[in-house]
């Protein structure tokens, strides 16, 4: 699996480079934001103040730049790339720390309320590493958000693990792999939601609480 991770952080450098090459900053930087905010008004979270919010994975313009008024973390492998790219600038972002840091590398247990990891599980090199920190990190009654393109067929799923049809994505799971995976890891599924329709992947959402012992309940919204 290691090979395939460095193809596709390699190509995922390319793939930024190229995607903002002709984008107005501004332009840009705008509908990112009107983006996220969709986002956080579609999966009807709220933020409150004082919470601990960790971007996981977040990218050049994750949903941190839309938490201005919170005290945020961001961590990514490749921020040193992004700093490269005219539409990313840390001093852009005074309230958020950054960290050049891989998910399999995090140590902050039980230490936020919030995460988002958006986008962002399948490009890690070590998945079952990855989610055992996510989930470790999460506080007492700590959310989890994470999305995802998930397949849509189980044999197109196993071929694409043979050969290179999504080489941005090391991992290449259905959704009803990533819920498995999360509740093996004590957490409680609160929502499924689709969010986008695709030929071969759809984008799913996905938010988790820690799991109480006599608490089972799921949401899914289709």
């Amino acid at each position: 699996m290691n090979w395939r991770w460095k193809i596709a952080q390699a190509a995922e450098i390319r793939w930024w480079q190229r995607y903002l090459q002709h984008k107005d900053k501004s332009e840009y930087l705008a509908a990112k934001k009107a983006y996220w905010q969709r986002f956080l008004k579609t999966l009807q979270i709220d933020i409150h103040p004082n919470e601990r919010i960790l971007d996981a994975g977040c990218g050049p313009a994750g949903i941190f730049i839309i938490l201005n008024e919170y005290s945020v973390d961001a961590i990514d492998p490749l921020l040193d790339y992004y700093e490269r790219l005219p539409h990313f600038n840390k001093r852009d972002y005074p309230n958020v720390q950054f960290y050049n840091k891989s998910l399999e590398r995090v140590d902050n247990q039980g230490y936020y309320n919030i995460i988002f990891c958006l986008n962002a599980i399948n490009h890690v090199a070590d998945l079952s590493k990855s989610l055992d920190n996510l989930v470790g990190m999460l506080a007492s009654n700590g959310r989890l958000i994470i999305s995802i393109d998930v397949h849509k067929n189980n044999f197109l799923k196993h071929i694409f693990r043979l050969i290179p049809g999504d080489i941005l994505h090391p991992h290449q799971h259905g959704v009803a792999d990533y819920l498995q995976m999360l509740e093996q890891r004590g957490c409680k599924i609160e929502k499924t939601i689709c969010l986008k329709q695709g030929r071969i992947f759809d984008y799913y959402a996905i938010i988790i609480k820690k799991r109480n012992t006599d608490d089972k309940n799921q949401t899914l919204i289709y």
